[in-house]
């Protein structure tokens, strides 16, 4: 049954990116076709939920519009902003705090506690604190999103080979070296998978935050078209927001395997190391 199962695992990594994606696009696809023909059917009522030829005919009309990119840039800029002060505060404390076990100890407890809060719990508090413009946005971009980051890159250096620290040390590495050739490589990886994820719960922050306040992005114009009736505008956008999340985990993914090539997650099967 192992061996069964690892075959079948080898020949889905050999199927590469294109295989994995026509996959992908066949599962979306079926889905479409499914909502298309709730709404034909009068399965569901077609006033407030069109067709879905219906909406992206409305994507397509909308991208050729200088108000949509103007909403796109405005989401992608808080988020990449919100993503990047997460990654500033996360890796840093991250591997200090990895680095020693009592300083583990003694925040392991406030992150806990401090992780499963929701963000859009935050959204009074946030809207007192920085009103509603891009700090507001910010604030609950990098509450969601410091804490995969921060968990993954604590994992990735507490998982560092003792043998391998224990060879740099007596090789007259000191705490630097040892750092950069030995723990970083280590936690690479684990930090690589917080990212992928923070990533993609930035983007839902910034859209949730836009639509809650009405802020200029994709989900101030999503809020904006529903107060408005305009139901096939409304689900036009939704569909650019899953595309924009799409993209973003692609780019990522790609990325992620052009940086980590020389790991062994992202080398083919039978490559020599």
């Amino acid at each position: 049954m192992s061996e069964m199962l690892l075959e079948r695992a080898d020949r889905v990594r050999r199927r590469g990116p294109a295989g994995r994606a026509a996959s992908g696009a066949l599962g979306v696809l079926g889905v479409l076709v499914l909502l298309q023909a709730m709404s034909l059917l009068g399965i569901v009522d077609r006033a407030t939920f069109p067709p879905v030829t219906e909406d992206i005919a409305a994507l397509v009309g909308e991208m050729l519009t200088a108000s949509f990119w103007t909403a796109v840039a405005g989401t992608m800029s808080g988020w990449a902003i919100g993503l990047g002060l997460a990654i500033l505060i996360a890796v840093p404390v991250g591997i200090l705090v990895g680095s020693f076990p009592l300083a583990y100890r003694a925040v392991r407890v406030p992150i806990e506690f401090l992780r499963p809060i929701p963000s859009v719990a935050l959204i009074p508090l946030a809207v007192l604190l920085f009103g509603t413009g891009m700090e507001f946005k910010l604030f609950l971009i990098v509450f969601a999103s410091i804490w995969p980051i921060l968990i993954q890159v604590l994992y990735g250096v507490q998982d560092v080979d003792p043998v391998a620290s224990d060879t740099a040390r007596s090789f007259g590495f000191g705490p630097v070296a040892r750092l950069v050739r030995v723990t970083l490589p280590s936690a690479l990886p684990y930090a690589a998978t917080g990212l992928r994820i923070s990533a993609s719960i930035a983007l839902v922050l910034a859209i949730t935050a836009e639509i809650v306040v009405g802020a200029p992005g994709v989900g101030g114009a999503i809020n904006s078209a529903q107060q408005g009736g305009s139901y096939t505008l409304m689900y036009a956008l939704i569909l650019a927001t899953g595309l924009l999340g799409w993209g973003v985990n692609v780019a990522l993914e790609l990325t992620e395997r052009r940086v980590l090539r020389w790991h062994v997650s992202h080398r083919p099967t039978g490559a020599a190391l």
